[in-house]
C-alpha cells in the first residue's frame, strides 16, 4: 500500500514537472523577443480630431483619415503564426532599423519623419489655399551616432546643432558643406542645444567606420524646421511615427481652411509622404493599409503612383509602385473601395473636385 502511494506521489511530481516545463516553453515562445519584427494592418485615424485650424471650417459630412500599420517585436510563437497568414509580414531588423541604430534612435527618427510630414503638409496646404505661411530652419537634429566615429561620445541622438564656428545652420545641405570644408586634422566648433541646455563641442572630423574610408562626423541628421501660419494650426498625433500621413494631413488642413467640403460626404483615406513641392512620395506597407482601410469601411483610398526607375528594378527585382500594390491588394481582398493613384496633391484635389456629392 505504501509502495502504491509512493508510486502515485512520484507520478504526480513527474506530471507537475512536465507541466511546468511545457508552461515555461510556451511562455518563452510567447514572450522571448527575437531580433525580428511582425508587420500587420493597423487602423484608420480620423483627422478632424487631430488637426485644428483656428477658426477653420468644421461642419463637413465626410471624413479624411490617415492609415497606420502595426509593427511589433517577433517572438517564436508570433513568428510561427505569422508565417501562415497573408495579413502578416515577417521583417528582419535590418529592414526596419538602420545598421547600428538602437530602438531609441529608431523611434526618434520615426517621430522626426512625422514632424517633417506635418510641416510639409502645412506648408503645401497653406500655399494651395493662398494663406500666409513662412518656413525657417532652426538647425539640424542628430538622429543617430556611428559607434567609433568622431562624434561618438561628443554628440547623441536628439541633439540640435544650431551653429558651426559661430555661423547659424540654415539648412541640412549647408551643414554638410560646413563640415566638409574643415581641413584634415582640424577641429570644428558646434553650437548644440541638448535637453534645453546650450553647449559647445569641439570635434575633429575623421574616418567613419564601415563607410570605406569616408570622412565626417559620423552622424545622420535632418533639418529641424519651424513653420508659422495665419491662421494658426495645431496637429496632435501622440506616438504615431513615420512620414506616410503627409498627404492626408495636407487634405485635412485644406478642408478646414476652405468653406467647401472636400470629401463630398465620403469616407476618404490614403497614404503617401508629402514633399515640400507638393509631390507625393512612396511609402512602405501599403498592402496592409489597404486591408485596414477596407476593414474600417473607407470608400476612397489615395495611393502614391510613384515612378519605378530601371535602377530600382535592378536593385529590387519585382518591385512595383505603391498604386500597383494597392490595386492588387484591393482586388485580392474583394473590396468595393476605390483605389485612386496620385502623383501630387493636385491629383487628389482634382479627383475630389470631380466627385458628385454623396447621396444621404
Amino acid at each position: 500500500m505504501y509502495g502504491a502511494i509512493l508510486e502515485g506521489s512520484v507520478l504526480n511530481n513527474v506530471k507537475r514537472i512536465a507541466l511546468t516545463a511545457v508552461l515555461l516553453l510556451f511562455a518563452a515562445a510567447a514572450l522571448l523577443p527575437l531580433d525580428m519584427y511582425i508587420q500587420k494592418p493597423g487602423g484608420a485615424y480620423e483627422l478632424s480630431p487631430l488637426v485644428e485650424v483656428k477658426g477653420g471650417d468644421s461642419d463637413d459630412e465626410g471624413s479624411l483619415s490617415l492609415m497606420t500599420i502595426a509593427l511589433s517585436k517577433a517572438t517564436p510563437l508570433t513568428y510561427a503564426v505569422s508565417g501562415l497568414m497573408d495579413s502578416r509580414k515577417i521583417m528582419k531588423a535590418g529592414q526596419v532599423r538602420r545598421d547600428g541604430e538602437s530602438e531609441e534612435e529608431y523611434n526618434l527618427r520615426q517621430l522626426q519623419l512625422m514632424e517633417d510630414s506635418q510641416i510639409n503638409a502645412i506648408y503645401v496646404a497653406y500655399n494651395r489655399a493662398g494663406k500666409p505661411v513662412t518656413l525657417e530652419t532652426e538647425g539640424v537634429i542628430v538622429l543617430d551616432v556611428v559607434e567609433g566615429s568622431a562624434a561618438d561620445g561628443n554628440l547623441k541622438a536628439g541633439d540640435l546643432i544650431t551653429g558651426v564656428e559661430g555661423e547659424p545652420v540654415v539648412s541640412s545641405d549647408g551643414f554638410a558643406e560646413m563640415v566638409a570644408s574643415v581641413p584634415t586634422g582640424d577641429s570644428i566648433r558646434l553650437s548644440i542645444l541638448r535637453d534645453d541646455e546650450e553647449m559647445e563641442e569641439e570635434i575633429s572630423p575623421g574616418t567613419i567606420p564601415g563607410t570605406g574610408g569616408r570622412k565626417g562626423l559620423g552622424v545622420s541628421y535632418a533639418a529641424k524646421r519651424m513653420i508659422e501660419t495665419d491662421p494658426e494650426v495645431e496637429i496632435e498625433t501622440e506616438d504615431i511615427g513615420g512620414p506616410s500621413a503627409g498627404l492626408m494631413f495636407t487634405l485635412e488642413i485644406m478642408n478646414q481652411l476652405m468653406d467647401e467640403d472636400l470629401t463630398k460626404g465620403y469616407r476618404v483615406a490614403g497614404t503617401g509622404e508629402m514633399n515640400e513641392d507638393g509631390t507625393v512620395g512612396r511609402i512602405g506597407g501599403i498592402d496592409f493599409k489597404v486591408m485596414a482601410a477596407d476593414r474600417e469601411d473607407i470608400e476612397i483610398f489615395f495611393a502614391p503612383d510613384d515612378e519605378i526607375t530601371d535602377e530600382m528594378r535592378e536593385r529590387i527585382p519585382g518591385i512595383r509602385s505603391n498604386y500597383e500594390t494597392a490595386a492588387e491588394t484591393a482586388e485580392k481582398i474583394g473590396t468595393d473601395m476605390k483605389i485612386v493613384p496620385v502623383k501630387t496633391i493636385d491629383d487628389a484635389l482634382d479627383y475630389l473636385e470631380a466627385l458628385n456629392t454623396k447621396r444621404k
